[in-house]
């Protein structure tokens, strides 16, 4: 393929550049070299800082030279760089995959998506045409089945570290205190990374172990992605480690759990089985439950929380062999 010309080059980039730039916070050339990178633009700084210097003279896009590094972003009313390509109905889907997908997407791919972000949401401002899309975003709402509670603090560039090693199967270097202040320093396999509420957890596997840890993200007191890279282990999924209750503290231990229940207390058990397997049979003012499901601590705090209105729980062992 012949290379193209060095003036359809700087116009590309420019493009790039100008797509990328914010309205509402400044950003960096550094950041926009970051971003370029991991899009697969590959452009040295200076020549990103160049193309900024200019672009700052021609178009509607405020410097901030007052501290280095330099920030830039688009003035207020500027026309900014539009996307022609994203409809009202991908601005939509796009500000909503931006809003809860944030921790499940590698952190440079998020960056490198920064500009189609940006542009979604100004084409759902309040000045756009897109009514009915802009009002869809207060009919839906994702709620908790437990007590709200505000997400821990994570470290941006914990997180960056970690999503980049998972992404790239990289052995990761970290510091991790536990929930007894005992602080461990190890290098692990990054598998799987899971949010559980407002919580996020790192699925790994510790240098010359063979089992997995799932390790809370905002424990991490550093994260390194090393060079090294690993083969993912084939006898892992992900879904199935969930499936096994790991992320309620529980071992995969299945068990035929049975209980007498009140019919207001476990009438929703009704129309949300515990398992595809679950029977249940009607003694008097109460209902009889039986199912299949993994012991966990998460189940034991579950049939607590039902108090009186629950009894004769029993437990028994189901061999490994037998699904339900």
């Amino acid at each position: 393929m012949p290379k193209r010309p060095d003036t359809l080059e700087t116009v590309l980039l420019a493009l790039e550049l100008l797509r990328r730039i914010p309205r509402k916070r400044k950003v960096s050339a550094s950041e926009l070299h970051e971003q370029l990178t991991a899009a697969g633009v590959e452009r040295d700084l200076r020549t990103i800082q160049r193309q900024l210097e200019m672009l700052s003279e021609h178009f509607d896009i405020e410097r901030d030279s007052r501290n280095k590094p330099y920030g830039y972003q688009w003035k207020d009313r500027a026309v900014g760089m539009t996307l022609p390509m994203l409809s009202e109905q991908e601005s939509l889907m796009l500000t909503l995959a931006e809003q809860h997908l944030r921790n499940l997407l590698p952190a440079r791919l998020m960056k490198s998506m920064e500009g189609f972000f940006v542009q979604a949401r100004s084409n759902l401002d309040p000045q756009s045409s897109a009514k009915l899309e802009r009002e869809w975003l207060s009919k839906v709402r994702v709620i908790s089945e437990t007590q709200p509670l505000l997400a821990p603090k994570v470290k941006a560039a914990v997180f960056e570290e970690v999503s980049t090693a998972l992404y790239g199967n990289r052995w990761l270097e970290i510091e991790y205190k536990n929930v007894s202040a005992k602080v461990t320093k190890a290098d692990v396999m990054p598998l799987g990374l899971a949010q559980q509420g407002s919580r996020l957890y790192l699925v790994c596997r510790f240098r010359d172990f063979d089992n997995e840890r799932s390790l809370a993200l905002h424990r991490l007191m550093s994260a390194k992605v090393s060079t090294l890279t690993f083969v993912r282990p084939k006898d892992f999924d992900l879904q199935q480690y969930d499936n096994d209750g790991r992320f309620g503290f529980g071992e995969g231990k299945r068990i035929l759990l049975s209980f007498l229940i009140s019919k207001d207390s476990g009438f929703y058990l009704l129309e949300t089985p515990l398992s595809t397997d679950q029977k249940v049979k009607e003694v008097g003012d109460q209902l009889q439950i039986s199912a299949t499901v993994v012991d966990t601590g998460q189940l034991q705090r579950w049939l607590l929380s039902f108090g009186d209105e629950i009894s004769d729980i029993r437990k028994q062992s189901v061999p490994d062999n037998v699904v339900n």
